[in-house]
């Protein structure tokens, strides 16, 4: 801990997760001192944290150890990204709503409560929060067609979430912003829609979208299969992206909640085609029965424009070929 006192300090909720990771790795490249706590470590690299807590962040002893100072006064930053989530698979089947609603209520409330009893323990007030809430927070009134044409940030209500995940992600949303007005407590909310990449979960039930269609492609000789007819619409935002983007909320003065995703909307036809044509594959697309979530989904990113100047430059169709050559990758030594 030598030194610590003359650098920014940081902890990373969810540290373990594909975004948690991954904004380790950039706090640390910025020379922050990093706090990662998780259930696990990361499944694909080392942690480049330089303290790392294993701990169920839903029991609130453990997350009042982890804020702990350690000497430090208090964190200057927490980025809160740890929840029970998934692909449709995991969040639309109604057999986990329970789980994911007790679980990531129950981390969002134990970090406010600990922070709060830490600022008025040591008097202060510095440590700045950073919450990342979902596009699943969207009214399903709002994504009916497929030709969306963008959620504003001002559309969440009237609230209709299509799933409880959603419900959830609106509540705690709305925690923070009380426990920013009545605690006094720095916040900043975003709105994250669909973030892939390399090093996210690629099997198994809980991958999103672009990862199940690359592993699919890889793995298929003739044909696919696509939940649906397949039109239902999407934009997807590559994970360098989200932590920029995440970044210079925090650096702002602007709480949001905001939304951080691309207006580069596609069918899940046409992502299975990007992935095809990339694969050099002619795979052709089996239309099943499956949980879809809502009809058309789409990021209207004029307010983060406008307050922070931000838009994505990272194409889908680019972010998607790494994605692809990393899971590509990943199945190769899997076979082994």
């Amino acid at each position: 801990m030598e030194g610590v006192k003359n650098m920014k300090t940081a902890l990373v909720l969810g540290a373990g997760g594909f975004i948690g990771s991954h904004m380790v790795r950039r706090l640390k490249s910025e020379g922050c001192w990093v706090r990662g706590a998780d259930l696990k470590y990361p499944d694909f690299s080392i942690s480049f944290a330089d303290h790392f807590v294993i701990a169920d962040l839903s029991v609130y002893e453990n997350v009042e150890s982890i804020i702990d100072p350690m000497g430090i006064a208090a964190f200057d930053e927490i980025y809160q990204f740890a929840a029970d989530m998934g692909g449709a698979g995991y969040i639309f089947t109604g057999l986990n709503d329970s789980q994911i609603m007790e679980n990531s209520a129950l981390i969002n409330l134990n970090l406010l409560r600990a922070q709060s009893r830490l600022n008025a323990k040591y008097d202060i007030n510095k440590t700045k929060i950073f919450y990342s809430s979902s596009a699943c927070i969207y009214p399903d009134y709002k994504q009916l067609d497929v030709d969306n044409p963008g959620l504003k940030e001002s559309d969440a209500y009237p609230a209709d979430p299509d799933s409880e995940y959603g419900w959830e992600k609106l509540f705690s949303e709305r925690m923070f912003l009380a426990f920013n007005r009545n605690n006094k407590i720095p916040v900043a909310i975003a709105r994250y829609h669909n973030i892939y990449g390399p090093e996210g979960t690629w099997d198994g039930g809980k991958e999103k979208a672009p990862a199940a269609m690359c592993r699919k492609v890889i793995q298929a000789e003739d044909s696919i299969e696509i939940w649906g007819d397949g039109e239902q619409t999407r934009s997807f935002l590559y994970i360098d992206e989200c932590i920029e983007a995440t970044r210079r909320l925090m650096e702002s003065g602007f709480t949001g909640p905001v939304n951080i995703g691309s207006e580069e909307m596609v069918t899940i036809n046409q992502l299975a085609e990007i992935i095809n044509k990339y694969a050099n594959k002619n795979l052709s697309l089996e239309h099943i029965a499956g949980p879809l979530g809502v009809r058309g989904r789409n990021s209207d990113n004029n307010l983060i424009n406008s307050k922070l100047g931000w838009a994505p430059n990272e194409s889908l169709s680019d972010g998607i070929l790494r994605t692809y050559d990393w899971i590509a990758e990943q199945v190769k030594n899997s076979n082994k």
